[in-house]
């Protein structure tokens, strides 16, 4: 047996703590590599039944071999003669197989292609070990908000980096795309983010996090709205264009709960904070009706509306279609800069939304009155 238990159980001790490797797996890896450099290193590689074992009291490591006892020794690998083997058990016989310990006097017998050996497999279980570790941390956060520290920027061109977020025991990667837009991240700073899927391509899996997924916002009115974490509000439909404006479409089956209300909370606070964790985004909260024609109208928030007019086309023409009338000084607000309102509209509805001023429709009107004989 070599004393070598002080080192291996600080090195034991320090996985454990940065890596949340158990000690008793890091020493079985020892042992496991200790073993694979003994075979690597003499010249029967096919001993069967070899073991290292890890003394914690005495902070000792043997490396045991099974011997058959025999009259003549053949193979000093396989066997052991009789007399030796006496010399261990008194009363052992021809036939038996007895664990002899088989310990370099000095491991630096194993030279440093065993060494090498012992190392690569140690390496290979470690990173094996992390790989279950990471799995595990992802499988108990999956789908959920969490918090986390910048730790690094991984620049990989000039219009892409990836921000690397310290999640306690494992790390998450936000990608560009899942960034927010216009956003300065730096390290040290805390976030919050959404745990969105494993990206397992790699020697390493990674977890990948997001601030850009329409669930972030959901995670977060949870948060802050406790009548949406207790079931008493659903959120019905989120559409999301991150960074710029969300609508969240809310529903109560209490009809003594205001869930557009509760959602924005007294003076705005609850919606405050998730407009501040989301850097100032615009929200709009719009009420769910199961009328079609009643939500399109809520869903063009803050726009007023006219009419809609609801039209169910073939899926070659498009599917589902909503015609909407608003005032001539609504036209712009319904739409919204670059068509952002709308787009989130439709969206938010599922109903592909066309949008048209009273006065650009006047002239239709017009002219049906008169084939019809009506005035105007």
């Amino acid at each position: 047996m070599i004393k070598i238990g002080d080192k291996l159980l600080e090195a034991a001790e320090e996985l454990e703590r940065d890596r949340n490797i158990p000690q008793e797996e890091f020493i079985s890896y020892v042992c496991d590599a200790i073993v694979a450099a003994y075979k690597k290193k003499v010249p029967d590689h096919d001993v069967e039944g070899v073991r290292a074992i890890f003394d914690n009291e005495t902070g000792e490591i043997g490396i045991f071999a099974p011997k058959e006892v025999v009259e003549k020794i053949s193979n000093e690998y396989h066997e052991i003669g009789l007399a030796d083997a006496q010399d261990l058990i008194p009363d052992v016989t021809v036939g038996e197989v007895l664990e002899i310990e088989v310990t370099p006097q000095d491991f630096s017998e194993f030279g440093r292609i065993a060494a090498q050996t012992a190392k690569q497999l140690i390496t290979q279980r470690l990173r094996e070990a992390e790989k279950e570790l990471i799995k595990k941390e992802f499988e108990a956060r999956k789908e959920t908000c969490t918090t986390g520290q910048i730790e690094r920027i991984e620049v990989i061109s000039s219009t892409r980096n990836n921000v690397i977020i310290n999640l306690g025991r494992v790390e998450g990667c936000m990608p560009t795309r899942e960034q927010l837009p216009g956003e300065t991240y730096r390290v040290g700073n805390r976030v919050r983010v959404y745990v969105l899927e494993l990206r397992d391509t790699g020697r390493i899996p990674q977890i990948i996090v997001s601030q850009a997924h329409p669930e972030l916002v959901r995670e977060l009115f949870e948060l802050y709205v406790p009548e949406i974490e207790d079931g008493t509000v659903d959120i019905k439909s989120i559409a999301r264009e991150a960074g710029y404006r969300t609508k969240i479409a809310v529903h109560s089956q209490d009809a003594d709960v205001d869930p557009v209300g509760a959602c924005i909370g007294t003076r705005g606070v609850r919606i405050q904070n998730v407009v501040a964790e989301l850097r100032n985004e615009k929200i709009d909260v719009i009420r769910f009706s199961g009328d079609p024609v009643d939500y399109i109208s809520n869903a063009l928030s803050p726009a007023r509306i006219t009419t809609v007019a609801l039209y169910d086309d073939s899926p070659e023409m498009g599917g589902r279609r909503a015609e909407v009338i608003v005032p001539d000084d609504q036209l712009s607000l319904a739409i919204g800069r670059g068509g952002q309102n709308v787009r989130l509209a439709a969206k938010l509805t599922g109903w592909k939304i066309d949008i048209k001023s009273e006065s650009q429709t006047g002239g239709t009107d017009k002219k049906l009155n008169a084939a019809l004989g009506q005035d105007e």
